[in-house]
């Protein structure tokens, strides 16, 4: 152990005669504790420092698990209820993998309309007639008696929410097809349209109803035609929106409401394109992007769609929750059956699809003016043949240089009337911009009784 020695008292002469050690005196400091060394403090500067290094990490981790998630999602699908994951293309191939069957539970659907819708509004006028199935014939409304309440009884019924207006014209000015059998609507409120009717022979007012379900439909920032391959603003095309699988745009697609999307069948074909979770729809933005986007409730595509045919292509998708309207989201007008368009009127294609055969996406929304073809010569021999049914229509340039792309599929075709409305849907052609293989759109007049057969059933 070592211990300390002691010094005598009385010797004051240090050991070492070098070093001089004070003597005890007025002047020597009395001894005191010494006091504790104050922590120095971390300068504002290193906590700035260390703070960004740790949202800087942070930052990585979350774009790399972004990344991750995204690589996982596009090969797997998640089993929540039996944790687990499944190949992407098992997933709504018609057998369960999942307990519960939860791979097959939320999956793109077919529809079938087996029957004449029992409504519709017909030529540039919106007249509204009624199908009568036992005589197979279609009967123009008599506007007396016709109220408000009947108008959003035909419109609901017809699959449209929003407050509708209507009004007459005279029967003296209309086609001779319209005018051969008439109907008109009972007194008592309606709970669907069709049960109010009666057969008339005439109308005692002379005048038929007229009828529009959506008074904010075809309404945009910029009412004046376009000269096409330009840059667009999505304020000028309000209803275009895009469609994206697993974060990445695939197809475009058109609001109709602020529920409902139209677009093209064939952009849900291919493995894990069945899957509603991979699908959001996106609207509002002028360059493509993923904000603002809507998920997906249900996906439905016609019954007759055919994969070699490209024939009755289109699908309508309803969101989980409805769209607010606004400047740059508006929905399009469907048009009416027999609107009346003739070969070289001007049409309006737009979105963000290749810039160029086998180039890239457009990251600015794209518009092009494009005149309709006439179906024979577009079924010519020269051009496509029988691949041209009439559910479809043809519009471009046969010489080339301005046309849909990979990219633009599902998008609209429309035609400004009194409004813009809805007469094709971008759905194949062979190349883009080819010299004699101009676009085909499906036909909207021929899907007509489909779309509103939807909207109805599944509202």
């Amino acid at each position: 152990m070592r211990t300390n020695a002691q010094v005598p008292e009385d010797n004051t002469t240090p050991l070492n005669p070098t070093h001089q050690v004070p003597r005890p005196g007025k002047h020597r400091k009395p001894m005191t504790a010494p006091q504790a060394q104050v922590a120095k403090r971390p300068s504002k500067k290193k906590i700035v420092i260390t703070v960004l290094i740790v949202l800087v990490i942070l930052a990585i981790l979350a774009v790399a698990a972004f990344f991750i998630k995204q690589l996982i999602e596009s090969k797997y699908f998640f089993c929540s209820k039996s944790v687990k994951f499944i190949p992407l293309e098992n997933a709504c191939d018609g057998k369960a993998d999942c307990s519960g069957a939860e791979d097959e539970s939320t999956c793109v659907k077919k529809y079938r309309a087996n029957s004449t819708f029992p409504l519709r509004l017909i030529t540039s006028r919106n007249v509204l007639q009624v199908y009568n199935p036992n005589e197979s014939k279609w009967k123009s409304v008599c506007s007396e008696g016709f109220t408000k309440e009947h108008a959003e009884a035909a419109c609901q019924q017809l699959g449209y929410s929003a407050n509708p207006s209507f009004s007459t014209v005279e029967v003296g000015l209309l086609s001779s097809y319209l005018k051969l059998s008439f109907c008109t609507v009972g007194s008592s409120k309606p709970q669907t349209f069709v049960s109010t009717i009666s057969d008339r022979k005439v109308c005692s007012l002379g005048t038929v109803v007229t009828l529009r379900c959506s008074v904010e439909c075809g309404v945009s920032r910029n009412q004046n035609r376009i000269v096409g391959g330009q840059d667009a603003i999505i304020e000028n095309w309000p209803w275009q929106i895009s469609l994206q699988s697993s974060g990445q745009h695939t197809c475009g697609g058109t609001l109709l409401t602020s529920r409902w999307i139209v677009t093209a069948a064939h952009c849900f074909n291919g493995d894990g394109k069945k899957e509603l979770s991979r699908w959001k729809v996106v609207s509002g933005n002028t360059y493509l992007g993923s904000s603002g986007s809507s998920s997906v409730d249900k996906v439905i595509i016609n019954g007759d769609y055919s994969t070699e045919q490209n024939d009755y292509d289109i699908a309508m998708i309803k969101l989980q929750s409805p769209i607010t309207f606004g400047e740059s989201r508006k929905p399009v007008c469907l048009p009416p059956q027999d609107l009346g368009l003739k070969v070289g009127d001007n049409l309006v294609v737009t979105g963000w699809g290749h810039l160029k055969e086998k180039g890239s996406l457009s990251t600015n929304l794209q518009k092009a003016q494009i005149p309709l073809i006439d179906r024979a010569q577009c079924a010519s021999s020269t051009v496509y043949g029988n691949s041209v049914t009439p559910r479809m229509i043809c519009a471009g340039y046969l010489a080339g240089s301005v046309d849909a792309c990979q990219g633009d599929s599902g998008g609209p075709l429309v035609y400004l009337s009194d409004r813009w409305v809805l007469v094709g849907i971008v759905s194949w052609g062979v190349g883009c911009a080819r010299q004699g293989r101009p676009g085909v759109y499906t036909n909207v007049d021929q899907m007509l009784d489909w779309v509103h057969s939807v909207m109805q059933e599944f509202q």
